[in-house]
């Protein structure tokens, strides 16, 4: 294992069918067009769908994923599609490798993209090992985005769909990934997938996505932490950048950078989060101008070509899933750290988030926010 993924030896690639795929089946309809694809290109295919959490673990009962009608939704279709179907246990795992991050994460005023997490230690970590056990060189999953090679090199880019684009989510992928993930839905819209569904009769075709994280349905992270972790958020202080004290806070789990609504203070004027404190148990609020920043220190990098440039880098970053990405440089600071400074100043950057950097539409890697830099100009 390294990084989360299975390292699959030479030894072991002599025993993989080139033309077996393991597919992630959520139950959505996504995957379920990605598993037809892969047969319609003469894969002989396995379907498996990871059950990743108990509900009570985190104290929820109408989780958006893992419940028995997905499971079933994924059976369904394997079935219709005359390929065999496993359910993997992987509780254990994902308490281990997203849930425990992302409350510990929130615990110390971060906030996470726990998807990530899932992606390298769950989809392309424990599923490249289920692969292996299978003899199946390839694993399919229904993320949108593409994969292509040129001389030998594997690039990770943008769907053709931009509206739909999963790449900001995948920047941790490495080259011995890339070589033997295979997403079919990179070039096509979301209404061409639903239009595939339908043709086959797939009981999912028209089956709703997913907004929200999947073990927060409802959106109240705090809630979550508070029922996993059995512990009670201390309050605090809020304070302005003087040190100020404006009121008391509910507890730092409760806030993010960028935040106005839900501060549950009477003010003059409007105020956000523009820090969080941990070992002082502060939250510190700022007017909206505030919030802007040139500068800042992402560690824990990934440069999917396997190289880490010796020199600065101009590209595009985003700092979050939705933002569009921004012209920048990235100057390599060492031990897998780089300093991202903008063009120009970028509102709420968040520590806890993933800046992932992008040549055109190739994904050339990225990682986590450290912290702000106090640079606004």
């Amino acid at each position: 294992m390294k990084d989360g993924r299975a390292v699959t030896s030479v030894a072991a690639f002599r025993h993989l069918n080139e033309k077996k795929a393991l597919i992630a089946m959520s139950g959505g309809v996504d995957s379920s067009v990605s598993a037809y694809l892969m047969q319609q290109a003469g894969y002989e295919c396995i379907g498996c769908t990871m059950r990743l959490y108990d509900y009570e673990t985190v104290g929820k009962s109408d989780m958006t994923c893992c419940a028995a009608s997905d499971i079933a939704d994924a059976r369904a279709v394997a079935e219709r599609l005359s390929m065999p179907h496993h359910v993997l246990h992987f509780e254990e795992e994902f308490r281990r490798e997203v849930i425990d991050r992302f409350v510990k994460s929130y615990e110390e005023g971060k906030t996470p993209n726990p998807c990530i997490d899932c992606n390298r230690f769950l989809k392309f970590g424990k599923m490249l090992e289920k692969a292996d056990e299978l003899s199946c060189a390839k694993i399919v999953t229904g993320h949108y985005a593409r994969i292509t090679e040129e001389d030998g090199v594997f690039y990770l880019r943008k769907a053709a769909d931009e509206s739909k684009d999963q790449s900001y989510v995948l920047y941790d992928l490495k080259q011995e990934d890339l070589k033997r993930i295979r997403f079919p839905l990179g070039d096509l819209t979301k209404e061409q997938v639903r239009r595939i569904a339908e043709e086959n009769g797939f009981v999912n075709a028209r089956k709703h996505d997913s907004q929200d994280i999947c073990f927060v349905p409802d959106g109240d992270y705090a809630a979550v932490i508070e029922a996993y972790s059995g512990n009670r958020p201390l309050p605090g202080d809020f304070v302005d950048g003087e040190g100020r004290v404006l009121g008391r806070h509910r507890g730092i789990i409760h806030y993010t950078c960028g935040q106005r609504r839900g501060l549950g203070l009477s003010l003059k004027e409007p105020l956000y989060v523009c820090e969080i404190d941990p070992g002082s148990n502060r939250v510190i609020l700022g007017k909206n101008e505030e919030l802007f920043r040139t500068d800042a220190l992402v560690r824990d990098v990934n440069w999917i070509s396997g190289e880490e440039p010796d020199s600065p880098v101009r590209a595009k970053v985003k700092v979050r899933y939705r933002q569009k990405e921004q012209p920048a440089t990235i100057q390599p600071v060492g031990n897998g750290a780089v300093l991202v400074r903008f063009d120009e100043p970028q509102r709420a950057i968040t520590p806890g988030q993933a800046a992932v950097f992008y040549d055109g539409d190739i994904v050339l890697g990225g990682g986590r926010i450290d912290k702000e830099l106090q640079r606004r100009t």
